[in-house]
């Protein structure tokens, strides 16, 4: 990492007294000592969450969108920190237009009076990894041409070091460091980082999720032009929708909030189980209603960089998980951690049975409409870290989706009751796992490779067989050798005792007064060697 960039950061961090941010009860000795110096400087007049959050600003875009997945983590920081970060701000000044032009040029290898029969060279949105400009093609049709900015990849890589280092700092010396699994959390932030510097891997995400919703009244994706789409320019027909955030607007044209909310919740639940590929990062700036059909709202995703999906088994662990807990079946959600691997295997399950009792007994004594679905998942994590839960990296995007969702739909229609929404789609999707036409559909699927390798399971059968045979004698003579060498290795100490004896018998013998002439040094001396001596 340059030298420049590292005084910046430590700057920054002086500046703000981030140091303070960890509890000083539970910082080590050394980290202590080391740290002492920091209470000459004066910490600013601020919250612990406002000044991590102007930190993060301040050191640019890459610690902003960390700050902003950090965010959606209230199962690990405090509520005024995830706050405070709910506000960071990914707003950067444009780029000059014409460094815009000759990128587009470079990239599709011809003039933007060519490409394009109209080009605004004024940005309608400019972000920390790229900006858009509006543009029609040649056939009239209006799009969207997204930018990245120059050099951002030599700047993400840069920070991505840092972060690294700060991960392995954490889980080498922080307190429950281990359990949070740092290291992984920065490297699942990698890749999420990493597919927003390609704007294929977006334009491909895009066109999938447009394939799943083919059709749909739920949501509508932008198609991609792919004859004008490389890794650092993408473009994409242009929508004209109201932002989900203009209320004024969407009861202006008469929108039904409640099937807006309603329908945002299925879009959610049908991305998750149903296709296994769900828009990760749908907060307001990415979210649109159509202006057709108000009293049949239909969503407008835009910016698909980053998706996730789960395992087979993530996804039916998280379906049990969420029926269980809502009929009050503490026992079954707590048996599911363990068998999810979640938690480890030792756990004691009446203990954290209990414990799961403990805090969800308290909301679901309020009305269902009153329960927020995403705030009981993330009390059930903040439990679990008391068994030692590791954090789960596949689970934070989902987690981040489901607030953002939930957090959006309550805006939207506050009387919204997620869980009448979601409880018939997940008792329906249980039932299809082990209906006779998903299992007929897994055959058909799996089918013709079970029927190639058929043929060769007797011989693979035969060769196990041998090997094992083979082994036998192997691992026996592996037991005969550590049975001799075990025997070896106690004659050898019973012989070193009968040396030491003789050693201290033949000294008293020789010289009797020898012993009593010993000063204290010499006795403790001979202590440490003679338990050297005699150490099995």
């Amino acid at each position: 990492m340059p030298i420049a960039r590292s005084f910046t950061i430590a700057r920054v961090f002086l500046r703000y007294r981030l140091d303070q941010l960890l509890p000083a009860t539970r910082r080590p000795l050394w980290l202590r000592g080391l740290l002492a110096p920091l209470k000459l400087v004066p910490a600013p007049k601020m919250g612990r969450g406002e000044r991590l959050r102007r930190a993060l600003e301040e050191l640019g875009p890459i610690f902003v969108k960390f700050g902003q997945l950090l965010s959606t983590r209230p199962d690990l920081l405090p509520p005024d920190i995830v706050e405070e970060l709910d506000h960071l701000q990914d707003n950067v000044p444009p780029f000059p237009s014409d460094k815009c032009v000759a990128l587009i040029e470079q990239a599709l290898e011809a003039g933007v009076d060519e490409l394009f029969a109209e080009f605004d060279r004024q940005p309608l949105a400019s972000a920390s990894v790229a900006q858009v400009h509006g543009a029609v093609l040649p056939s009239g049709e209006s799009v969207v041409v997204k930018v990245l900015r120059p050099g951002i990849d030599k700047i993400i890589t840069q920070d991505l070091r840092l972060l690294r280092v700060i991960a392995r700092w954490i889980e080498r010396f922080v307190p429950d460091g281990r359990r949070l699994r740092p290291v992984e959390v920065v490297e699942d932030y990698r890749h999420t980082i990493e597919g927003e510097l390609d704007l294929v891997r977006e334009a491909a995400n895009g066109t999938q999720l447009k394939r799943n919703f083919s059709n749909s009244p739920l949501l509508y994706v932008p198609e991609v032009h792919w004859d004008y789409t490389r890794e650092n320019v993408l473009v994409l027909e242009r929508i004209d929708g109201i932002p989900v955030t203009d209320l004024a607007q969407l009861r202006a044209q008469d929108t039904d909030m409640q099937l807006l909310a309603e329908r945002g919740v299925e879009i959610f639940f049908k991305q998750v189980f149903e296709h296994n590929f769900f828009h990760a990062d749908m907060h307001p700036g990415n979210i649109f209603v159509s202006r057709k059909h108000p009293r049949r709202p239909q969503y407008i995703a835009i910016d698909t960089a980053i998706v996730g999906s789960l395992s087979r088994e993530d996804q039916y662990y998280l379906a049990r998980n969420l029926l269980a807990m809502f009929r009050r079946d503490y026992r079954m959600v707590a048996e599911l951690h363990v068998q999810s691997g979640w938690v480890r295997a030792d756990t004691p399950v009446n203990t954290f049975e209990a414990a799961i009792r403990a805090v969800c007994e308290p909301i679901f004594e309020k009305p269902l409409g009153e329960i927020s679905f995403a705030r009981v998942l993330i009390s059930l994590f903040q439990t679990a870290r008391r068994f030692d839960m590791a954090v789960q990296p596949q689970l934070v995007l989902l987690q981040k989706t489901l607030l953002n969702i939930e957090g959006l739909g309550r805006q939207l229609y506050p009387q919204l009751d997620l869980w009448k929404t979601a409880h018939p789609f997940l008792e329906r999707w249980m039932r299809d796992r082990i209906h006779p036409r998903t299992i007929l559909g897994e055959i058909r699927r799996y089918g013709p490779e079970w029927l190639e390798k058929f043929p060769q399971l007797p011989q693979l059968v035969y060769s196990s067989l041998e090997q094992s045979r083979e082994l036998a004698p192997q691992l026996e003579n592996i037991g005969e050798q550590l049975a001799r060498s075990h025997r070896r290795g106690r004659r050898q100490y019973f012989r070193r005792i009968a040396g030491v004896l003789l050693a201290f018998g033949a000294t008293a013998l020789a010289v009797p007064d020898w012993f009593a002439q010993l000063p204290p040094a010499g006795w403790a001396m001979g202590a440490v060697a003679l338990v050297l001596l005699l150490w099995p």
